[in-house]
C-alpha cells in the first residue's frame, strides 16, 4: 500500500506504472509534456523509428539549460524474482520499489516538480530552460537523444549547460556526480582457420590455438595508467564462440566480442590500430568490425561545476566528489552536441542512489526525492544568480 505522497513521490510512482521497456515510451512523455505546456513550454516530438523523443523548451537566451532524461526502462527480469509487481510501484522499508525507480523515472519526476516550484517563485524567468527526454537510452540509442541533438542542431539551438538525471550517487545523495564519462568501443573479431579432424591437424588451421596467445595480449596489455580526471584505459573480452559441438572436429573459425573503456589519453583510431597491428604481428586471418559507442568526454570546473556542488552542498551538507567512472550515457551525445562550433555543452549527470539500477527489486530511497528536486532547483537558482 502507498502511504507516503509528495509530488515527486506521485509523479515517480505514476511513471513507473508505464511499461516503458526500451524503446517504449509507455506514454510518459506525454505525462511530463502536458505538464511542461501547462508551464508554457513549447513541446516537439522529434520521433524515429517508433523512439519517442521529446524536446520542450521556455523562455530565450543565454544562459539556457537543459534538463535531459530518458523514459525507458531495460526489462524487468523473472517478475516471481520480484517481491511486488515491477510495473506496480511499493513502499517497503522507507524504499519505493519498481522498474524505473532509480534509472531514472524519480530523476524525470525530480527535475520537473523542480522546475514547476522554480517558475512558480520565478515566473518572469530569463534565460531559457529545456527537456529534452527519450525513450532509446537504454537500448541502441540511435533514434534517441543522438539523432534529437542533430535536428535541433540544425535549427541552431545549443544549450550553455545540461543537467543529466542518471543516478549518479553511490552511498548518499548527492556524494558523487559524473563530469564526464569514459569513451567505449566495442569490437567484434573473427579469425578465420581450417575445418578438420583432430586426428589430422596438420591438414587444419585451429582457430582457438592461434586466437589464445593473442587474446591473452589483448587481456595483459597496459593501455595507460590514465590521468588526473580518469582513471586507465581497460579491455574486456565479454564473449567467445568456437566450435562444431563434435569433440572430434577443428573449428574454422572463432568469434570473440571485446569492449574498451577509454579515457582522453587515447583516440578511437590510435587504439583500432594498435591492435590491429597486434593481430598482423600474429599472422592471423582475421576481421575486425569496430562499433564506437562514444568518445570520452569532460567538463572542466567551471559555471556549471560551482552551480551543483554548492547546490547540493546546501541541500545535503556534503562536498560532492567529481567522477568519471561507470558506464555510459546519454551525455556523450549531448556534450559534443554534433561539435558545435560554439564548443561543447557543459555536462554534469546528478542522481539518486545507484545501488539497485537494473537489479530486480530497483528502489530509491523516499526520503530523496523532495531533497533531490530541491538540489535540481537550487542548481537552476544558481546558474541564473538568483537568490
Amino acid at each position: 500500500m502507498l502511504t507516503p505522497t509528495n509530488a515527486v513521490f506521485d509523479l515517480t510512482c505514476e511513471l513507473i506504472r508505464r511499461v516503458s521497456v526500451t524503446p517504449e515510451d509507455a506514454g510518459c512523455q506525454e505525462i511530463i509534456g502536458q505538464r511542461l505546456a501547462n508551464l508554457g513550454f513549447s513541446l516537439r516530438q522529434l520521433n524515429a523509428h517508433g523512439v519517442h523523443n521529446l524536446w520542450a523548451s521556455r523562455g530565450h537566451g543565454s544562459p539556457h539549460l537543459l534538463f535531459a532524461g530518458h523514459t525507458d526502462v531495460v526489462p524487468s527480469g523473472p517478475e516471481a524474482e520480484w517481491q511486488s509487481p515491477p510495473f506496480e510501484p511499493t513502499v517497503h522499508e522507507g524504499h519505493l520499489i519498481g522498474r524505473g525507480a532509480a534509472d531514472m523515472k524519480s530523476s524525470l519526476a525530480a527535475m520537473l516538480v523542480a522546475v514547476e516550484e522554480h517558475l512558480t517563485q520565478h515566473p518572469d524567468q530569463p534565460g531559457t530552460l529545456s527537456f529534452l527526454i527519450t525513450s532509446d537510452e537504454e537500448g541502441e540509442a540511435i533514434h534517441g537523444t543522438a539523432h534529437a541533438i542533430r535536428e535541433l542542431n540544425k535549427d541552431g539551438i545549443k544549450p550553455d549547460y545540461c543537467i543529466v538525471g542518471e543516478p549518479s550517487s553511490s552511498d548518499r545523495l548527492g556524494d558523487v556526480v559524473r563530469c564526464g564519462r569514459r569513451g567505449s568501443l566495442n569490437a567484434r573479431l573473427t579469425i578465420h582457420g581450417v575445418q578438420g579432424h583432430v586426428a589430422y591437424p596438420a591438414a587444419a588451421r585451429n582457430p582457438i590455438h592461434q586466437a589464445m596467445p593473442v587474446l591473452a595480449q589483448l587481456a595483459d596489455t597496459v593501455w595507460d595508467h590514465g590521468n588526473q580526471f580518469y582513471p586507465p584505459t581497460s579491455l574486456q573480452i565479454s564473449n567467445i564462440k568456437s566450435g562444431t559441438g563434435a569433440s572430434n572436429v577443428i573449428p574454422g573459425s572463432l568469434s570473440a566480442d571485446f569492449n574498451l573503456r577509454f579515457n582522453t589519453e587515447q583516440t578511437c583510431a590510435g587504439l583500432q590500430g594498435q591492435i590491429e597491428q597486434m593481430f598482423e604481428e600474429a599472422g592471423l586471418q582475421y576481421d575486425l568490425q569496430w562499433t564506437l559507442s562514444g568518445a570520452p568526454f569532460l567538463t572542466q570546473p567551471g559555471n556549471l561545476s560551482d552551480a551543483v556542488d554548492n547546490a547540493i552542498k546546501s541541500e545535503t551538507g556534503i562536498t560532492t566528489e567529481m567522477s568519471t567512472s561507470g558506464g555510459t550515457s546519454d551525455g556523450r551525445f549531448i556534450a559534443p552536441w554534433e561539435s558545435h562550433p560554439e564548443g561543447p555543452v557543459e555536462v554534469i549527470e546528478i542522481g539518486p542512489i545507484n545501488a539497485t539500477i537494473h537489479k530486480i527489486n530497483e528502489s530509491v530511497l523516499i526520503s530523496d526525492l523532495i531533497p533531490l528536486a530541491n538540489i535540481y532547483r537550487k542548481i537552476i537558482g544558481n546558474l541564473f544568480t538568483l537568490n
